[in-house]
């Protein structure tokens, strides 16, 4: 209906303001690193609180009582799709893919997502309510993602067949972050106009059509209260200075994540979004880290087998890089106070690793590497916990929960089955 044409050049650059509330603010980030990682080099060996981290968690170190791992969360979503393509899109939806015609390794074929993923589903809890509303909602990082759409590069979904692309460009991500006031008005001008054309048309349309219509109709009253919101923003923090001129290129990956990083933290301080997810190339993805030292492509050293040595220390190495940007992200979070609150962001803020798969060689999903940092939610941090085979559906319904978020299943209910983790 002509919104895409009409308001994209606009969309990527609105300043917000945020509600203001009276209760604690709590935050959600979901960081993936893809191809599986190399179990006992990652899970420790003890339970409880009494835990020793291995190589690829050693960086973590000096974060161990903010910590959570939890072993024996299994993706258990079946159908149609290889495990790469089910890791990834069924990571944060805990649902199947439609049927498709994307072919992946030896397995059916498949399409997008059947569902809606948590942080999309996240978004729209807090955003239906004035005191938790931002600007943005959720904010959609990616790091090195590349240029291509599929099942193996998507894990954020608004809902069926609804894939959300993570921007990986840290230059368009500070325009939609901090864009001018002038593209305001022209956005609210030609938003007022479409909402009028859109309201003429929608008896003269099909049934279906309708359904299409007001889902447009839906995104412009959403793009009006954004605008309404932003016309009053004061920032806490000032936007970050991004270095100019650093080429999109593999090598350049690691400065790519320092910048997106410094926006995260920003953008949050800001409260300009209060979820947020922030993805490391893509399932399947073939980065080929120079930096250190390797010069193989990731996901061919992770088909490797187990017997070859130089090859597991170079993915070990890759996952203790993965865990080191980690460990950027928790620290900046921790350095930076809670605006208006008491302590740090990290107070108030968790992030997730994850993974689409637990090993890469044997594309298994179980023990997918589910890493917790910060005390964003309510749960018993500090801990090394093994979980008795459980769906992975389970912990994402813990998040909903530990966010206010009372629901009774999520993706398949089947998987959903025994209700939320106990955490706390």
């Amino acid at each position: 209906m002509g919104i895409s044409s009409v308001a994209a050049p606009f969309v990527a650059g609105l300043p917000s303001v945020s509600a203001k509330s009276t209760k604690p603010k709590q935050r959600i980030i979901f960081m993936f690193s893809p191809n599986g990682t190399i179990p006992e080099d990652f899970w420790p060996d003890q339970e409880g609180a009494e835990f020793q981290l291995k190589r690829i968690l050693k960086p973590l170190d000096s974060l161990k009582n903010r910590m959570l791992t939890l072993k024996g969360v299994h993706n258990k979503v079946q159908g149609d799709g290889d495990r790469h393509m089910r890791g990834m899109s069924c990571l944060l939806t805990g649902k199947e893919l439609f049927p498709g015609n994307i072919q992946g390794g030896s397995d059916t074929p498949a399409g997008w997502c059947k569902g809606i993923s948590i942080d999309q589903e996240l978004k729209n809890f807090l955003q239906s309510n004035p005191e938790t509303a931002t600007q943005f909602g959720s904010l959609e990082f990616g790091v090195g993602v590349a240029d291509r759409a599929d099942p193996w590069t998507r894990m954020s979904y608004a809902g069926p067949n609804r894939p959300v692309a993570p921007i990986d460009d840290p230059y368009q991500m500070f325009e939609k972050l901090y864009g001018r006031k002038q593209d305001q008005r022209m956005v609210a001008s030609v938003l007022d106009d479409l909402r009028g054309d859109f309201q003429k048309v929608r008896q003269k349309v099909s049934s279906e059509d309708r359904l299409l219509l007001e889902e447009h109709i839906d995104f412009v009253r959403d793009m009006e209260l954004e605008i309404e919101r932003s016309l009053a923003q004061k920032y806490v923090m000032n936007p970050p200075e991004l270095d100019h001129g650093v080429a999109d290129e593999n090598d350049n990956l690691p400065k790519f994540c320092e910048m997106q990083i410094d926006l995260l933290v920003n953008s949050f301080a800001n409260d300009l979004a209060r979820v947020a997810t922030l993805q490391f190339t893509k399932s399947v993805g073939q980065a080929r880290m120079r930096w250190l030292g390797i010069e193989e492509g990731h996901h061919g050293l992770s088909h490797e087998p187990d017997n070859k040595v130089d090859a597991k220390e170079k993915l070990v190495k890759i996952n203790i890089w993965f865990a080191e940007q980690l460990k950027m992200l928790a620290t900046k979070l921790e350095q930076t106070p809670e605006p208006g609150g008491d302590g740090s962001m990290l107070d108030h803020t968790t992030i997730v690793w994850a993974n689409e798969l637990g090993k890469g060689n044997s594309h298994t999903l179980n023990d997918i590497p589910f890493v917790l940092i910060g005390n964003g939610l309510p749960f018993n941090m500090g801990r090394s916990l093994r979980m008795e085979n459980v769906a992975h559906n389970r912990l994402l319904m813990s998040f909903a929960h530990g966010m206010g978020h009372h629901i009774e299943t999520f993706g398949n209910p089947k998987l959903s089955a025994g209700g939320p983790l106990n955490l706390s």
